[in-house]
C-alpha cells in the first residue's frame, strides 16, 4: 500500500528502515534470523513467525518463555484471522481459594509464585497456526530455537540489564536460580548462556506437536512441580486447554482500519482512542507540539477509563465491544476533552438506554502479527527444571473480590483474565497495509495509537514513527515522557496540569515496536520494515 512517507528522520536512532519482499522483525537478531531461515527453506510467514517465537523464548527469557501466553493476527492472503491463546485459570481457582490462602483482604492472586500461573497458551498458538496455515513440518520450525538453547548465545545489552534488575526479587523462587543464574548471578553482557532444559522441552514439543505440553510428560512435570511449591494447577488443566480462533474488532481512522483482538485483551483501548481522535483535525497540530501530544494523552485516558472498568472475559462483560466503539458514544466522550487542561476521567456508560512482539511477511502476501509474554519480568519467577518451562504470572491480573474495580474480571475456574498483550493490524479498503505491535504492558495500546497517528496524520515512515519520543499514561494525571521529548512540549504539558516525569529507561516504560508496511505487490515492491532501537532487535529480509 503505497504512501508518501517522509523518509528523513529528525530523531536520534541507530536504525534505518529495511526494504525486502520477505521480512521478519523481532527484538532479538537470532530470532529474526530463525524466521528468515524458514522463509529460505520454502516456508511462509506463519512458519517464520513460529520459528522466531520459539527462538524468542530462549534469547529474551526476561520477557517470555515456554510458559507464555500469546495472541496473533494473520492476513492469510484473503482475510484477517485472530487467535487468542491466553491462559485459563486452573479448576481450583475461586475467590474463596485465594481468600483462604492469602486472607480476606487479598485483592488479586499473588504477583509471583505458582498461584499466579494460568495455563500457558503460547505453545498451543504455535500448533494452531502451523496446522491451519503453515507450510513446513512443525518439527522443523523449532530447530533453530533448539540449537540456540543447546549451543547458547552471548547475552545482549538490553536483555542483560533487565535480567540483572529482576534477579534480587526472583532468585529464591522455585527453579529460577537453577535456570537463569548459572554462576549464582545474572549473566554479564557477552557471556554465553545455555539452556539445556528448555532444549529438551522444545524437542518434546516439536516431536509431539505440542501434546507433550498439553497433558503429556511436560504437563505432568509441571503438575508435580506446582504441587511441591504450593500451587494447584494440574496436567488435566493443561489437557483441557485450546487456543481460540476469534474475529478481530476494528476502528476506522483516516481512511484506514485498525484491527485488534477482542476482549479479554486491552486492544480495544487503541480503537477507542483513535475513535475519539477521529473527531479532531490532528494533522493541523504541530507534530511534536504540546497540543498534539495533550490531545492524544487525553484520548488515551478516556479509553483506559472504560477498558479498566469493563473489559474481561467476553462472557462476563456487562457491555459489548460494539457498544464501547459506537461512533456516537465516542463523539460524546471526545467532547469531554479540554485542550487547555489535563483531566482525570472516569468510565463512561456505553450502554444505550512485559512481552515480546514480532512480525513476519512473505512475498505471497501472508502477514503475521504475533505477540507472546510472561507478563511481568520472568513471569511468575517459577521455572519447571526438567523441561525449562518459565511460567507466566497472568493470574495476578484477576480480581478475587466481587466488589473490585472491574467485577467482570473476578477469578473463576477455566476463566481467562484481563490481558495486556495485543498484536495489531492495519488495512485499507479491505486490503492489508501493516502488521505491527508495540510491546510493554499498558504501553501497548498507547504505542499502537501514537505510532499510527505519526504515520497516518503526519506521514512519518514506520522507522521514524518508531524512533520518535513517546509518552506513557499511568493513572490519574500522571504521565511519563522520554527524555528525548522536546523540553518545551514537556513544559507545556506540565502547564496544562499533567504530572510529568521524565524517564530514561525505555525497555518497559515506553514499549518496543516492530513494523512491516506493505509497499505494494509483495512480489514486486515488497515491504518497509522497522525495528525499535529500544530493544536489541533486528528488522531483516531478502
Amino acid at each position: 500500500m503505497t504512501m508518501n512517507f517522509d523518509f528523513s528522520n529528525p530523531y536520534t536512532s541507530t536504525r534505518l528502515p529495511v526494504f525486502a519482499r520477505n521480512a521478519v522483525s523481532t527484538s532479538h537478531p537470532l530470532a529474526a534470523q530463525a524466521g528468515l531461515r524458514m522463509l529460505w527453506q520454502g516456508g511462509n510467514a506463519v512458519d517464520a513467525a513460529i520459528a522466531a517465537a520459539a527462538a524468542m523464548t530462549i534469547v529474551e527469557p526476561v520477557s517470555n518463555g515456554l510458559g507464555s501466553d500469546a495472541f496473533c493476527l494473520v492476513w492469510d492472503g484473503q482475510q484477517l484471522l485472530g487467535l487468542n491463546a491466553s491462559g485459563r485459570a486452573p479448576q481450583t481457582w475461586t475467590p474463596d481459594y485465594f481468600q483462604r490462602k492469602y486472607g480476606d483482604a487479598a485483592q488479586t492472586p499473588p504477583k509471583r509464585g505458582m498461584d499466579s500461573v494460568t495455563v500457558p497458551g503460547a505453545v498451543a498458538s504455535w500448533v494452531a497456526l502451523s496446522e491451519r496455515l503453515g507450510r513446513l513440518p512443525f518439527e522443523d520450525l523449532l530447530q533453530p530455537a533448539i540449537e540456540i538453547a543447546e549451543r547458547g548465545y552471548l547475552l545482549p545489552v538490553v536483555v542483560q540489564q533487565k535480567w540483572a534488575a529482576a534477579t534480587p526479587e526472583l532468585q529464591s523462587l522455585p527453579g529460577f536460580a537453577q535456570s537463569f543464574l548459572p554462576w549464582g548471578r545474572a549473566p554479564q553482557v557477552g557471556e554465553l548462556f545455555q539452556f539445556a532444559a528448555a532444549a529438551k522441552g522444545l524437542r518434546a514439543i516439536a516431536k509431539t506437536k505440542g501434546q507433550a505440553f498439553y497433558g503429556g510428560e511436560i504437563a505432568h512435570a509441571i503438575e508435580k512441580f506446582s504441587a511441591q511449591h504450593g500451587g494447584s494447577i494440574t496436567a488435566q488443566d493443561f489437557a483441557a486447554y485450546q487456543a481460540e480462533w476469534v474475529t478481530p474488532i476494528a476502528q476506522n481512522y483516516r481512511g484506514y482500519t485498525l484491527h485488534e483482538i477482542p476482549p479479554n485483551g486491552q486492544g480495544i483501548a487503541a480503537l477507542i482512542a483513535l475513535g475519539i481522535l477521529e473527531n479532531f483535525d490532528v494533522s493541523a497540530l504541530a507534530l511534536d507540539g504540546v497540543d498534539s501530544q495533550h490531545l492524544q494523552i487525553e484520548a488515551m485516558k478516556l479509553a483506559f477509563a472504560d477498558v479498566y472498568r469493563y473489559v474481561a472475559e467476553p462472557a462476563s462483560m456487562q457491555v459489548t465491544p460494539a457498544q464501547m466503539l459506537d461512533a456516537a458514544y465516542l463523539k460524546q466522550r471526545a467532547k469531554l476533552i479540554d485542550m487547555k487542561r489535563a483531566q482525570d476521567f472516569g468510565a463512561g456508560n456505553p450502554v444505550k438506554g512485559g512481552t515480546i512482539y514480532l512480525t513476519a511477511a512473505d512475498e505471497n502476501g501472508m502477514m503475521v502479527s504475533f505477540i507472546q509474554s510472561n507478563y511481568m519480568g520472568f513471569g511468575s519467577g517459577c521455572v519447571e527444571p526438567e523441561f525449562g518451562v518459565s511460567l507466566q504470572n497472568r493470574g495476578h491480573a484477576f480480581s478475587v473480590q466481587a466488589q473490585g474495580l472491574n467485577p467482570a474480571n473476578l477469578v473463576a475456574p477455566g476463566k481467562r483474565p484481563f490481558h495486556t498483550i495485543i498484536p495489531a493490524f492495519l488495512t485499507r479498503d479491505g486490503q492489508p497495509v501493516m502488521s505491527y505491535g508495540v510491546m510493554g504492558a499498558n504501553m501497548q495500546p498507547q504505542g499502537h495509537m501514537q505510532t499510527l497517528v505519526r504515520m497516518l496524520d503526519y506521514q512519518q515512515n514506520p522507522q521514524t514513527a518508531c524512533d520518535a519520543p513517546r509518552w506513557r499514561y499511568n493513572a490519574g494525571l500522571e504521565i511519563n515522557v522520554e527524555s528525548s521529548l522536546r523540553a518545551d512540549t514537556a513544559q507545556g504539558l506540565q502547564a496544562r496540569g499533567h504530572r510529568v516525569e521524565v524517564i530514561n529507561d525505555s525497555y518497559q516504560d515506553f514499549g518496543a515496536g516492530q513494523f512491516i508496511w506493505r509497499a505494494g505487490d509483495p512480489k514486486v515492491q515488497g515491504y518497509v520494515i522497522a525495528s525499535d532501537a529500544r530493544r536489541d532487535g533486528l528488522a531483516a529480509g531478502f
